[in-house]
């Protein structure tokens, strides 16, 4: 199962004063669960004190075995960058959830093999965990948030369940296919080229491939390509049309993932979408510049606080929403 998970992570790292304090002591962190046929989905409540309802912020992590806090399973270090948002939304007020996907971190014995995950599992989850916050009378109102390709995620399970806003932090605009071919394009060997892009194409057509060159197999490997066809059945900038919540959209112009004119696409699909790109914001949230090297440090670094920007735009966006 692991392996699955460390395919997009390793690919995506491999191309490349408020905000990140510790929550306030008026704030307390528990464990929460999500139970399900194959068990429970762990996750995290980080709520305010006090008896009044506030709202709360579904915080879905991105592709790979990336885990409730923002940090990829066997790498050589953490960002914490969801926990540091999970703090920062704390400190503005706002409790949050974030959780383990089925076979990361605490959540790991949930998915058994890789070969048994869809995208559309992840989406039930979430959905899942959103109608659950929905019933709990602790909270005001629900938002969901996704990171990267949570942001999909995210829109197709507030689709499911209806939700008072949606967040998209460095999400895609095009079809994750593309977005993998963007990130590829000049730097694979020359024969790897074509092969890559048959697969691809395969995949998109909604069929598996045994024609896998070694070099590939960490990508395109039978037991992860179910995944990978049933992700590429969707597009950001289709299902964000079909959103009816207020929807606010972050990102970063240093992020070497997901450039600011995937932001830019979804906005254009969803003009009453609110668009803030933040200055010198990468993907993992925190402020590095457009350096090869200074990037890559900074998903390993969990001293590096994210955005205060980002917070900023995150807690005035849901100042402004209507509260139960």
């Amino acid at each position: 199962m692991k392996k699955m998970w460390q395919m997009c992570s390793a690919l995506m790292v491999s191309i490349a004063v408020f905000c990140a304090s510790p929550a306030q002591a008026d704030s307390t962190e528990r464990g929460i669960s999500l139970a399900t046929a194959n068990g429970e989905i762990q996750g995290s409540l980080l709520q305010p004190e006090g008896s009044a309802k506030v709202p709360v912020v579904l915080i879905i992590a991105g592709s790979g075995p990336t885990n409730r806090n923002g940090n990829s399973a066997g790498s050589s270090g953490n960002n914490n960058s969801l926990k540091m948002l999970a703090e920062g939304l704390a400190n503005q007020g706002y409790a949050s959830v974030r959780f383990d996907k089925r076979g990361v971190g605490d959540s790991a014995a949930v998915a058994k093999t890789e070969s048994a995950i869809r995208f559309e599992t992840n989406v039930n989850d979430a959905a899942a965990w959103l109608k659950m916050l929905k019933a709990d009378t602790r909270f005001s109102d629900v938002v969901v948030l996704g990171h990267s390709e949570g942001s999909l995620i995210a829109m197709l399970a507030a689709q499911q369940v209806p939700v008072s806003a949606l967040v998209s932090v460095a999400g895609a605009g095009s079809n994750l296919a593309d977005v993998l071919r963007q990130q590829l394009y000049g730097k694979l060997p020359p024969d790897l080229v074509k092969p890559n892009e048959d697969i691809l194409q395969a995949l998109q057509a909604g069929k598996t491939t045994a024609s896998v060159p070694p070099a590939l197999q960490f990508l395109y490997r039978e037991s992860v390509q179910p995944y990978l066809i049933s992700l590429y059945r969707y597009t950001p900038l289709q299902e964000i049309r079909k959103l009816t919540m207020p929807v606010l959209i972050l990102q970063g112009d240093t992020d070497i993932q997901v450039d600011r004119s995937q932001a830019e696409a979804l906005k254009a699909a969803k003009p009453d979408a609110e668009l803030h790109v933040i200055s010198g914001m990468n993907h993992v949230l925190k402020i590095v510049p457009a350096d090869a090297k200074k990037q890559m440090a900074s998903y390993f670094d969990p001293t590096l606080p994210i955005s205060p920007e980002l917070i900023r735009h995150l807690s005035a966006f849901l100042q402004q929403l209507p509260r139960r």
